[in-house]
């Protein structure tokens, strides 16, 4: 195995060939200056790191030999004096506050779901990265959520039947989520938006809104045939598509299309350095594909039910706010 000296750390050729041609280039950061620092960070806190780990085997001997002399606690006094003494537990210290700032909304103000993958699979970390927005009609479409009875199997090509009962289970969940004033989403057969209000023409011709104006975050296209709607609930958004072109679209009221919610929040992606990632081969994967999710250029060839394509990060929406400006909502978790 091929080493490259840098500062008195020994550094594998592939995952030094890596940091010097892909990693370093465009950041501003000096090369020579990078290995310097990481020397010196390695040099200074390695024999700190050993101490520390020389004290958790002495404290796991000691946790050892009281289980092997008493085994499962039951004077918890005792045990907790024993965990005191070795220095397992340590006084409880004063009050304190902590405060930061810079950090992403996604993590200081939203909360949403939150995904673990490899990030050692780039398909993986494609898909998981790209779960911040899940089309509702294909999650109930394709799951146990919406039951195959009466004619409506999810086997085969497109099941109308099935396709219904998913349209319908939608209609109720936006009748809940972002209720109209006077009228249900299933009565809706046009979506407008007039002097910053989204309009929707509902039962007998009548015009109504949505109850809480509010809720309106958004559009894409023209105010007077918008192709989605972009609505707010408890800081997350539901994107409803507009399309008569589609297979779904054409046949609907509304000539709504699909209704997407933003969904998978965070995502952690796992180096799995104990598990999988333990080699220098395994290393220069792990950081080439964090490397690409950190630049957007992340992609990967998929070959899936007889067809090849190739997956890549899915771009942030661009939308009209209700004043009239202009607006993203990212794209990716």
């Amino acid at each position: 195995m091929a080493r490259i000296d840098k500062n008195g750390i020994a550094i594998d050729e592939k995952l030094y060939d890596f940091l010097v041609k892909e990693a370093i280039p465009g950041t501003g950061v000096d090369a020579e200056r990078f290995f310097s620092q990481v020397a010196q960070l390695i040099h200074d806190l390695a024999p700190k790191n050993r101490a520390l780990l020389a004290k958790r085997d002495e404290m796991q001997e000691k946790l050892d030999e009281w289980y092997r002399r008493n085994g499962a606690p039951v004077d918890l006094a005792a045990y907790e004096s024993f965990l005191r003494e070795i220095g397992y537990l340590v006084p409880e210290g004063p009050n304190f506050q902590i405060s930061t700032d810079k950090v992403d909304p996604e993590i200081a103000a939203i909360a949403g779901p939150q995904l673990v993958v490899p990030v050692m699979n780039a398909r993986y970390a494609l898909n998981a990265a790209n779960a911040r927005w899940g089309s509702l009609y294909d999650a109930l479409y394709g799951t146990d959520a919406i039951a195959e009875d009466a004619g409506a199997e999810k086997s085969g090509a497109y099941n109308p039947a099935r396709g219904a009962k998913v349209i319908a289970w939608v209609r109720e969940f936006l009748d809940s989520s972002a209720p109209l004033s006077g009228a249900s989403w299933s009565d809706v057969t046009s979506l407008v938006v007039a002097a910053g209000r989204l309009t929707a023409a509902g039962p007998e011709g009548r015009t109504v809104e949505l109850a809480d104006p509010s809720q309106f975050a958004g559009y894409v296209g023209e105010a007077s045939e918008p192709t989605s709607v972009i609505l707010r609930r408890n800081g997350l958004h539901i994107d409803i598509r507009i399309d008569s072109t589609t297979a779904i679209g054409k046949d609907d009221a509304a000539k709504i299309s699909d209704v997407r919610l933003e969904s998978a929040i965070t995502t952690i992606m796992d180096c799995e350095d104990s598990v999988a990632a333990v080699d220098a081969d395994d290393k220069v994967l792990v950081y080439r594909n964090w490397l690409g999710l950190m630049k957007g250029d992340l992609q990967e060839e998929v070959s899936k039910e007889g067809r090849t394509f190739v997956r890549k990060l899915e771009p942030d929406l661009s939308y009209e706010t209700p004043n009239g400006d202009s607006a993203t909502l990212k794209g990716r978790s």
